[in-house]
């Protein structure tokens, strides 16, 4: 069967980012705004996915840490105003797939693994076809140039370097 297109329905996907603070809590974040596409047969087994996040669009509930987060010290959205992923291979195992490709972030590209369940297809009551997917990964912060830190009196990292990443993805198929 010939491949279809699929987009995000963004309005019902989120992406997400955990950080440990302080290494005793969890600080989740978010992009707001973000795009996608996939090409893919029914089985979506080998589809091409391509995404891209605005990074000014980042939120974790604190506008303070948000400003950092956009700042030089991190992300530096002023020269950097994308995060982007492209595919390499999306590989099926039992009724799940495997992911890998090209994550950018600011002017690194580094290739990650991400695993992803397949949560099924549906019609909603419009008559648009809709595959939903969730997405977990892990990468080192510092691999991609996100390095500022602050040391504790006690000697520990303020900011961890492992960032997990957690995606919701519902798709809609194009016409």
């Amino acid at each position: 069967m010939a491949n279809a297109t699929w987009a995000i329905d963004a309005s019902h996907s989120e992406i997400q980012f955990k950080v440990k603070h302080l290494v005793i809590t969890t600080v989740t974040g978010n992009f707001k705004e973000f795009s996608g596409s996939v090409e893919a047969g029914d089985d979506f087994d080998g589809a091409s996915i391509a995404f891209e996040a605005n990074v000014a669009s980042i939120n974790t509930n604190s506008e303070q840490r948000d400003g950092h987060l956009k700042s030089a010290d991190f992300f530096d959205a002023e020269q950097f105003p994308t995060l982007s992923f492209k595919s390499t291979s999306f590989t099926k195992d039992g009724d799940d797939f495997e992911l890998v490709g090209d994550l950018t972030i600011k002017d690194v590209t580094l290739p990650v693994t991400l695993e992803v369940e397949y949560n099924g297809t549906a019609t909603d009551p419009w008559g648009n076809v809709k595959a939903g997917f969730e997405l977990k990964g892990k990468i080192n912060r510092k691999d991609f140039g996100l390095t500022w830190n602050a040391i504790t009196e006690a000697g520990s990292a303020l900011v961890s370097e492992d960032v997990k990443l957690i995606a919701n993805i519902q798709l809609v198929k194009q016409a």
